[in-house]
């Protein structure tokens, strides 16, 4: 009688398919930050936000990822993005160094010392097509103080948040809806990025000041607690 197969014999390795397979890809966001890194190591002085404006024009995806969307339920979409957060950052060195690239030059016209544009259209993206902007109608930053004061209560803030309020975003934006970053393609007037990240307040986020100051109020008490926390944070890196 001939012995049976021992049991502590395997298969070879050969006839074993293959469990685990691996493939990389670079995502979206690394390639944007790597374009903007090398703006600011080139001189800084690149409008880069044209890949904001060629995002707007790839196929249509959702406006949200999944992650957003869990973000969206536990009502933690201002929590930290490391990736976007790089994006500010490099945003605001690229800006820098084209004051200084100005400053060495010494140029003396600081009609472009701004760090933000107002583009042809209003930026699409994420499942957004680009806007005309209602014709006729220009921004009005004094109205669109008065809008977002009048918001401050619902959001818990006091009057005496006013002042770094006001002083954040007419640092980020000159209370422009319309306004665009150079360097890093925030949009609005609390410069969200993307700024189809506004839709989470409204459909209408690409001209519409209101839906764009109730989104930038709650991400600032999202993330900072109150615009003078927001505005400090500002102040220490250039961005919030």
């Amino acid at each position: 009688m001939s012995p049976g197969p021992r049991l502590s014999e395997r298969p070879p390795t050969s006839d074993v398919p293959s469990a685990r397979r691996s493939s990389r890809r670079v995502k979206p966001k690394t390639i944007v930050i790597t374009v903007v890194s090398l703006a600011v190591v080139g001189g800084g002085g690149t409008f880069v936000a044209m890949t904001a404006i060629e995002n707007a024009g790839k196929p249509v995806t959702p406006a949200f990822t999944m992650e957003d969307m869990g973000k969206l339920a536990s009502g933690n979409l201002s929590a930290p993005d490391p990736e976007t957060d790089a994006l500010k950052a490099a945003a605001e060195q690229a800006y820098r160094a084209a004051q200084l690239k100005k400053n060495r030059d010494g140029a003396d016209d600081h009609k472009d010392d701004l760090s933000w544009v107002v583009p042809k259209q209003a930026p699409g993206g994420d499942g957004f097509p680009a806007q005309n902007f209602p014709p006729g109608s220009t921004p009005s930053p004094g109205s669109n103080k008065a809008t977002a004061r009048a918001m401050l209560a619902s959001f818990g803030f006091g009057a005496d948040q006013w002042g770094c309020l006001e002083a954040l975003w007419h640092k980020e934006s000159g209370w422009n809806e319309r306004a665009m970053n150079r360097y890093s393609g925030a949009y609005g007037i609390p410069q969200s990025l993307p700024g189809s990240k506004m839709a989470s307040a409204g459909a209408d986020w690409q001209t519409n000041a209101a839906t764009q100051i109730k989104w930038g109020l709650g991400y600032i008490k999202g993330r900072y607690g109150t615009p003078c926390g927001a505005w400090g944070h500002s102040q220490r890196v250039g961005w919030y």
